[in-house]
């Protein structure tokens, strides 16, 4: 199993193509926490899982600046059909108003500055774009 923690060029452009202002996008996250926390030198240590609270905890000003919510947070208990030893942790839906909205929000400087702690947490993740049926 391959361990993904970033878009790639192509999935970012695949993202960027598409119609920014077509309407809400829900995000489901796919994670994987690190036993201890893989921060730089001079961030105390702490689990995989308290590193991505501390992301959680200062995301939520971002989400809210455009306009996306938390629909679901919820314990990953089995992947019943899923690879051979494919595991995660905790699973994650976020609405936003738009992919642009999305794109807005990754591509904030502020925003950047705190990822430190979602790459310090997560061993592996997924992040599926999907839109809600209405």
């Amino acid at each position: 199993m391959t361990t993904v923690l970033e878009p790639t060029r192509a999935t970012l452009a695949a993202l960027a193509a598409l119609d920014p202002d077509a309407g809400p996008v829900e995000m489901l996250n796919l994670l994987r926490f690190r036993e201890r926390a893989d921060y730089p030198d001079g961030v105390p240590a702490c689990s995989g899982r308290e590193a991505y609270l501390r992301y959680g905890a200062q995301v939520q000003v971002h989400l809210e600046r455009v306009g996306a919510v938390l629909v679901r947070r919820a314990a990953a208990l089995l992947a019943f059909i899923a690879p051979a030893g494919e595991h995660w942790d905790e699973v994650l839906v976020v609405r936003y108003p738009s992919v642009g909205a999305f794109l807005r929000m990754i591509g904030d400087p502020d925003y950047q500055q705190i990822a430190i702690h979602r790459h310090a947490a997560l061993a592996d993740a997924r992040l599926i774009v999907t839109r809600p049926h209405e």
